[in-house]
């Protein structure tokens, strides 16, 4: 199966707009257990074609598995009418655990109007309200024998469309680079790329520097691209953007472009601000992979967003991360839009050894010789770290419940756990290997060459 992913995996690096390829790598990604990878892939395959129902399926059928109602919701909720009762009430749930009343309410509806005299305690404490009334136009659903290939017609365009997400809102991040293990170089970087400019205007406009601008966070997954945004974030105490594509998407023509645009006028109304896109390629995918019209209507949105048309762009920082910055379209890499790329490599020795002595800095443990943990650790990101830290507090838990004590992890837990925990970044490494062999004629990916030479040193 492993040999089948990765046949699948090149397929798609030659051809990423490829949806049903995308989606058969996604339900594959499933069925051996990596939930999360085929969250990412079937989020992606939604991201190019919103109204397939097989890769709305799979993106429900990863969340379930990671339990994650938030996905689950983004998920079902636009084709809630062509579920089945029980995909309807799991829907339900998850909308009601996710703090998404309104969705949880009408999908109730939807169940009851396949079953009228449907009453489910489960759903009406989990929305902490009475049982809602009957709905008033549901059609039922028909019974499901086989997949549903086609959408019903649109209903009347609301006021306000019902399948988007609320707009994001700032936080203050509290998180700083005191929380991210090792990487200087790279935090160093991002202290000059992001975090000054922002808490010394003064001193970058009497050199002509602007303040704000965009810079590109990319890497293999699990690497920390999203944490370090968040770390820059409080190290300048910034209010905080976090876009992803189901806060944009919209079914209605131009809704998309819309929330774009007041996400980016929100942040310029609180500058200093930082917009951070999750996943940028999503959005900002390469236009001539984009067949269809309201995916480049989108990129050139958000071109038009970088460049301040119309507004001012002053304070305001906008970061993107991605895996596939080969899937990025290269009008965001110019100068004035995404001009600072950055690459966010698997983390070196010395950091693994800080990210383990942060994630194991709240758990009982006993003197433990960290240093040689990491070093066997080649390729591991900060994710794997992280999971490496989970095993290894697993086998000690479980003694401890056999025992009654508690038992502190030991050097020998996190040795164990080095046969189950292996490298997630081999993937990404033989692709970016790829890119940086046949298509850096620009010099976009001297960095991950660095990385690669750093590996077969």
């Amino acid at each position: 199966m492993s040999s089948a992913v990765s046949a699948l995996r090149e397929a798609l690096a030659v051809s990423p707009d490829n949806v049903p390829l995308r989606v058969h790598l996604a339900r594959m990604l499933v069925e051996v257990g990596r939930a999360e990878e085929a969250l990412f892939e079937a989020r992606a395959a939604v991201a190019r074609d919103p109204e397939r129902i097989d890769a709305r399926e799979v993106l429900g059928a990863a969340a379930g598995a990671l339990g994650d109602d938030a996905a689950l919701v983004e998920a079902w909720f636009p084709i809630r009418a062509q579920l089945g009762a029980d995909e309807v009430r799991v829907l339900a749930l998850a909308a009601a655990r996710a703090g998404k009343l309104d969705a949880a309410r009408e999908a109730y509806a939807v169940l009851h109007s396949l079953d009228t005299a449907v009453h489910d305690l489960e759903l009406d404490r989990a929305m902490r309200t009475a049982p809602p009334p009957a709905p008033a136009a549901v059609e039922p659903a028909p019974a499901r024998t086989s997949p549903v290939r086609t959408l019903p017609p649109a209903p009347p365009r609301p006021a306000e469309s019902p399948t988007a997400e609320p707009m994001p809102r700032g936080t203050r991040p509290t998180v700083t680079f005191a929380d991210v293990g090792g990487l200087e170089a790279l935090k160093e970087r991002l202290r000059m790329d992001i975090v000054y400019p922002l808490q010394r205007p003064d001193l970058f406009r009497a050199y002509g520097k602007r303040i704000g601008g965009g810079v590109l966070l990319y890497g293999p997954p699990g690497c920390g691209k999203t944490h370090l945004a968040r770390a820059a974030a409080g190290e300048c105490g910034a209010k905080f953007y976090v876009v992803e594509i189901q806060a944009v998407l919209d079914m209605w023509l131009g809704e998309s472009e819309k929330r774009l645009h007041a996400i980016f006028e929100e942040a310029r109304a609180n500058a200093p601000s930082i917009v951070f896109f999750d996943e940028i390629e999503a959005i900002g995918g390469a236009r001539h992979q984009l067949k269809h019209g309201p995916g480049r209507r989108l990129v050139n949105q958000l071109l038009a967003e970088l460049d301040g048309a119309g507004a001012s762009n002053e304070a305001v920082l906008v970061i993107g991360a991605t895996n596939a910055p080969w899937d990025v379209d290269p009008a965001l890499r110019r100068p004035g839009r995404f001009d600072r790329v950055v690459f966010v490599p698997p983390p070196d020795a010395t950091a693994r050894e800080n990210v383990l002595r942060l994630a194991l800095r709240e758990r009982p443990t006993e003197a433990l010789e960290l240093g040689s943990i990491a070093r066997r650790c080649l390729r591991f990101s900060g994710a794997d770290m992280h999971h490496l830290v989970e095993v290894a507090s697993e086998r000690a838990l479980g003694e401890a419940l056999r025992t009654g004590k508690v038992r502190p992890i030991t050097q020998s837990d996190l040795l164990a756990s080095l046969d189950k925990v292996k490298p997630t970044t081999t993937e990404w490494i033989e692709t970016a290997r790829r890119y940086v062999s046949y298509a850096n004629q620009a010099g976009l990916y001297d960095d991950v060459g660095a990385y690669l030479r750093s590996l077969e040193a």
